[in-house]
């Protein structure tokens, strides 16, 4: 990958002192805590913020869309920023920009504020990559990779934290009380972050193609756009393909300007190295069928009883649904750097796709209990956490230190995109259920979307056994 050090020499790591690790390792774990919380905070308020501002719903969505668009831009650039010298300032000035953004929310401002504060805020997104490079850079190398691997837990199971904390928030204070919470956790995570976060060590350097960095947010605009504007491929569906084709077309051009570029955002001749090129595609596809049942899971708890199914759960109630997947989804980030020393990393991305699978297939077949909601939930999220745990380790195995948060950025741009297309495709699936004049879909629309998302997990398997099958060849020709 690119940003190597002047003259060609090698970078050397400053691992920080026992003191100084037992406050940096709270540090980046409470901060990819916060900016995955806060950046969820969107999905449980969406209805609130459609009352209380008076929009659409279809406006109010745009509350958690623009903060996944604006994630998604700023991911690669804050990733080749914090690959170079001066990464301590990058989280600092981000971590402000998210806390401005947070009191946009908070303060009795018109709608358009309110969009600009979530756009602020979702920029917080592209840390999470930065405290895996500062991990790398200032941890033993025998405990760096665990807190990696942590780290990508925590900023999946973010949301379990941030959604029922929101809901009640809401309830209890209105919808600005809840965004106040977003206030106080990113103002924390800036303090924290200034006490704690370390310079990046010397000989670095990083230059941001800002010709690639354009191309690629328009691109990314479109795709994320697209994912979330259901109606779009539903009433206008010339107009939807038409985007979709300058999307690839964007997409296309910004390769062939990164391949010539010097200085590239991301460097595509390493992306195309084997071991991160599959396991991208694995977290593409495996993030289309993760994200699905998540998304599908609460929305089914809230379903009023009289439809047939559901169980008529209030937002704060459904949001608790969530708690078993974030305990096992960080039970499975703390066993799987452990389990990595037996069993190649590849491998288990393998297995933690079908525990995944099996979530899908638990919520397809049993579903009439809220106990089966919980069992689902929290198979769930032990194939999520196990499968987040082990993915850093696929990729970094062939990363250089010096670009580690570059790579790791690339691999969330992907995640952030199969996330949205997941989210998209529920929603898709469901609206076809939906029959001329309900309000609800059929039960039997769950289910479909139960299967599609088995159905990516299997593509997420096989792909991911294929790259163990490659290493192994590798290690003994």
């Amino acid at each position: 990958m690119t940003g190597q050090p002047v003259g060609g020499a090698a970078v050397k790591a400053f691992p920080v002192g026992r003191s100084e690790a037992r406050l940096l390792v709270p540090a980046l774990m409470f901060i990819a805590l916060v900016v995955a919380a806060v950046a969820s905070l969107g999905t449980p308020l969406i209805t609130s913020v459609a009352t209380s501002f008076h929009v659409s719903l279809g406006s109010a969505q745009w509350t958690l869309t623009v903060a996944l668009l604006s994630g998604a831009v700023a991911t690669p650039v804050l990733g080749r920023l914090g690959a170079g010298p001066r990464r301590r300032a990058t989280i600092l000035t981000t971590l402000a920009v998210v806390v401005a953004g947070s009191a946009f929310t908070v303060l009795p401002l018109p709608f358009a504020w309110l969009l600009a504060g979530r756009a602020a805020q979702g920029v917080g997104l592209g840390l999470t990559a930065l405290m895996m490079g500062v991990a790398r850079d200032h941890l033993p190398e025998e405990r760096s990779g665990a807190v990696i691997a942590l780290i990508s837990v925590v900023s999946i199971i973010g949301a379990g934290v941030g959604y029922p904390l929101a809901a009640l928030l809401a309830e209890l204070g209105g919808v600005r009380a809840a965004y106040g919470l977003g206030l106080v956790v990113t103002a924390a995570a800036l303090l924290s972050a200034w006490r704690s976060m370390p310079e990046a060590p010397e000989g670095r350097v990083a230059h941001v193609d800002v010709a690639g960095a354009v191309v690629l947010a328009a691109a990314l605009v479109l795709v994320l756009f697209l994912a979330g504007e259901r109606n779009l491929w539903s009433r206008h569906l010339a107009v939807a393909a038409g985007l979709a084709v300058v999307a690839v077309v964007l997409l296309c051009v910004w390769a062939v300007i990164e391949l010539r570029s010097t200085t590239p955002l991301v460097d595509v001749r390493a992306v195309r190295h084997p071991a991160v090129a599959g396991a991208n595609l694995a977290m593409f596809v495996g993030g289309i069928g993760m994200y699905l049942l998540l998304t599908l899971i609460t929305r089914y708890a809230q379903t009023p009883h009289g439809t047939g199914y559901g169980f008529g759960l209030t937002t704060f109630v459904a949001g608790l649904v969530l708690i078993p997947f974030s305990v096992l989804g960080f039970v499975a980030g703390k066993l799987t750097p452990r389990v990595r020393t037996r069993i190649a990393g590849p491998l288990l991305l393998a297995g933690s796709a079908v525990v995944v699978g099996g979530g899908s297939a638990l919520f397809a077949a049993a579903r009439s209990d809220l106990a089966e909601l919980f069992a689902a939930m929290g198979v769930l999220g032990f194939g999520v956490g196990g499968f987040s745990a082990a993915m850093p380790g696929v990729i970094l195995a062939v990363t250089p230190k010096s670009e580690t948060s570059s790579a790791m950025s690339f691999n969330y741009v992907v995640r952030s995109v199969g996330y949205s297309l997941g989210s998209a495709v529920g929603g898709l699936i469901l609206a076809a259920g939906t029959g001329p004049g309900h309000l609800v879909p059929d039960d039997s629309a769950y289910t479909t979307a139960a299967l599609v998302g088995i159905g990516a997990m299997a593509i997420t398997t096989l792909t991911s056994l294929a790259l163990a099958r490659r290493r192994s060849s590798e290690t003994n020709p």
